[in-house]
């Protein structure tokens, strides 16, 4: 754990297994592995994350928790079978019991703050979207985190997997070979009277009809869209079935979200776009009268990363 890499990555290769690291969104090749063994490594980390391990020929994906030197680890596991016939596989390591303010996670605590405002909102859509590894479930995690200490509501998650374990709230996994799905997920969670629903990604048309529901009901719901910005978002919504009127009246902001390198000791911090309030209005309208709604640029991710690359201290990693 010296290195502090996020992810290790056993990769098929002809005869063997690399080993590759990643740190900071950049790859390290860290050697290589006998194919046996690595065959045998990766059945022994889907064993402890209850996947199958008979089942090759399929994607699957799980958790499992270890402690090393005191510190409680969460290992994300994701096996991918190759053309080679061998399965690959991902290892996202997350710290358990670190959940850091807002504040202190992002670049510009002003905007941090606006976020927080957000989500004290008794009911409505609060979205993020960004690349992979781009800290939206950390994000998640410190509102969740905020919604539960701070502001006194009772939240529920729903994942795939649970990352970090929280024990002020409930947490519910997806398990879809045990029928337990996004939609049936959200489904049941409504009937427990949640104040706040975390929903670890909105992949499909029924999982984002239920969260609108949710939302427009009395329910604050946060979630993950893959989305490439802010605008593109409610486009990416409307994909799924979801109507502009219905998003009109359940939204209350998106945040796309990526992270930069600032400091000697590359510590990586969160920059955010966020369209909201008077901005989130005017796109709701453009987009009524079949109109490209461009988010003013000083407010974009683009113009952030001009300004901070204009300082010569940080870059995105993401």
């Amino acid at each position: 754990m010296a290195f502090s890499a996020s992810d290790i990555h056993l990769s098929p290769a002809n005869g063997f297994y690399s080993v590759v690291f990643r740190k900071y969104g950049k790859m390290y090749a860290k050697g290589q592995l006998p194919q046996e063994l690595a065959t045998r490594i990766i059945t022994y980390y889907k064993f402890l994350s209850a996947l199958d391990i008979s089942e090759k020929r399929k994607p699957q994906s799980g958790a499992f928790q270890k402690e090393i030197e005191q510190t409680v680890y969460a290992f994300r596991i994701s096996t991918l079978p190759s053309v080679l016939g061998n399965e690959s596989l991902v290892m996202r390591i997350l710290k358990q019991n670190m959940t850091l303010p807002l504040a202190e996670l992002s670049h510009d605590t002003a905007i941090a703050k606006k976020i927080e405002q957000l989500v004290q909102n008794r009911q409505g859509l609060l979205l993020f979207c960004g690349a992979t590894g781009s800290g939206k479930s950390t994000s998640l995690y410190s509102l969740i985190h905020y919604c539960c200490i701070e502001l006194k509501r009772h939240v529920i998650s729903l994942e795939d997997p649970v990352e970090k374990n929280h024990e002020q709230i409930i947490q519910i996994q997806v398990n879809e070979r045990a029928g337990v799905t996004y939609a049936e997920g959200l489904r049941a969670i409504l009937r427990h009277s949640p104040d706040v629903i975390m929903i670890g990604e909105i992949r499909d048309t029924e999982t984002a009809k239920i969260a609108i529901q949710a939302a427009l009901s009395g329910h604050l719901v946060l979630s993950t869209v893959h989305a490439k910005n802010t605008v593109n978002c409610l486009y990416r919504l409307m994909d799924l079935g979801v109507s502009l009127d219905e998003l009109r009246q359940a939204t209350v902001g998106i945040i796309a979200q990526t992270l930069i390198e600032v400091g000697i000791e590359s510590e990586r911090k969160a920059i955010f776009e966020l369209l909201s309030d008077v901005h989130l209005y005017e796109a709701f309208v453009a987009i009524a009268h079949g109109e490209v709604y461009s988010l003013n640029y000083n407010h974009t991710l683009e113009h952030q990363l001009y300004q901070l690359e204009g300082q010569s201290y940080a870059h995105i990693t993401h």
